[in-house]
């Protein structure tokens, strides 16, 4: 079966290239859920039937999610969103830092992985900005976070893969440079999951999060906290929750049914594109398959977005060091004009700053922002040439 096939909402012929804002589901994903709600909506921890189900999905959710992070299953979080969980730990950190400690953040970040920052502010952390190389593509260079840090450094936040441009930063680098300094790293791994398998112990990150519902699959985010970290963030938690238990990141009911839909996204990635492998092995299967697909693509499109004239493409002009989301202009013409009149024609693209506001303001592009087009793995050779001919004002 193609793999479009796999995707109900993609039956209708439209052409969606905004898989950066959020992808579609497999049926898999959606027969989770479905099958979840039909057989029983219970709470965790009871005896009966529905109740002992909806606590082996969670326990089955940290323990699948662990092997998608490469991590162990006490060291998951399960929140509604990633910006949740991330003002989750910056209201710890409030607690821990102070007057003379600092934070930096890299120029190329979703708000999600920086406003909680920013908020420490308030507490008198100084956050400082690592610039990204405009003038070459909007590079992050590990040089220039080396003269940024000091011995008062305690975090440094960076992205996996720009949402916006679509740039993969060297996060080992960034890690190893903040551990140099005794400072933590974080990263934001939901632009980057969709196109590359996370591994948080080969980046040497202490915290990492990414959203299900860029992954295939629904409104569910996750949090990876390094073990020996977990016991000294003060959260807001119930009096009763163990300071080395990631559930103080968990407060109220988690969604039993967005789980089991996430079960049922990777048992896609595993049966449909990595053999019918299980655990890890299957998902860095998939994820060979998901890169093989993508990679030609993103060629393709860099090559052709560049010869229409008349637009400005921003970041790295080749497939090296990105992943395939593309931000452009086109002269003249404002973004959400384009994005309006590509609707029109079935083709389905983001305009505006889409949260990563940093990056805008740096490009001289806020407060209108920028085209956006996103493919995922079952984006078709059709739907770029839908976009081209939408972009060259051809109906």
């Amino acid at each position: 079966m193609p793999i479009q096939a796999q995707f109900p909402a993609l039956s209708n012929g439209f052409s969606f290239l905004d898989n950066a804002a959020s992808a579609q589901v497999p049926r898999q994903c959606i027969e989770g859920i479905s099958q979840f709600l039909a057989a029983s909506s219970c709470n965790v921890g009871m005896p009966y039937p529905g109740s002992q189900a909806a606590t082996q999905v969670r326990e089955r959710t940290r323990e699948a999610t662990a092997a998608f992070f490469n991590c162990k299953p006490s060291e998951v979080a399960i929140g509604p969103s990633a910006t949740a969980l991330t003002f989750i730990l910056s209201r710890a950190f409030a607690r821990l830092w102070g007057e003379g400690d600092e934070v930096v953040i890299s120029e190329l970040e979703h708000e999600a992985n920086a406003s909680p920052w920013r908020n420490l502010e308030e507490k008198g952390v100084q956050v400082r900005v690592w610039k990204a190389r405009w003038d070459e593509g909007g590079r992050l260079e590990p040089a220039d976070l080396r003269a940024l840090v000091s011995p008062r450094t305690r975090l440094v936040a960076i992205t996996s893969a720009a949402n916006s441009l679509g740039t993969t930063p060297d996060v080992a680098a960034a890690a190893e440079i903040a551990h140099a300094v005794g400072a933590w790293c974080i990263t934001d791994m939901v632009h980057y999951s969709p196109h590359h398998l996370p591994d948080v112990e080969a980046t040497g990150v202490d915290m990492a999060f990414f959203s299900a519902y860029k992954v295939f699959g629904p409104h569910l985010a996750f949090l990876y906290v390094r073990e020996a970290l977990i016991a000294q963030l003060p959260t807001d938690k119930l009096w009763f929750i163990p300071d080395d238990s990631l559930l103080k990141f968990e407060p109220g009911t988690n969604n039993h049914e967005c789980m089991a839909g996430w079960l049922g996204t990777l048992d896609y990635l595993r049966s449909e594109l990595g053999g019918g492998q299980p655990g890890r092995a299957g998902l860095q299967a998939a994820y060979k398959q998901i890169e093989a697909i993508e990679q030609p693509l993103v060629a393709e499109a860099l090559e052709r977005l560049q010869g229409i004239p008349g637009l400005e493409l921003y970041g790295l002009p080749t497939p090296q060091g990105r992943v395939g989301t593309f931000c452009f202009n086109l002269q003249g013409q404002p973004p959400m004009a384009v994005a309006e009149r590509l609707a029109r024609l079935g083709v389905g693209v983001a305009a505006g700053h889409y949260y990563a506001t940093m990056p805008m303001q740096a490009l001289g592009l806020w407060p209108q922002g920028a085209i956006r087009a996103s493919i995922a793995h079952y984006t078709t050779p059709t739907d770029l040439d839908k976009l081209i001919t939408g972009l060259q004002g051809q109906d």
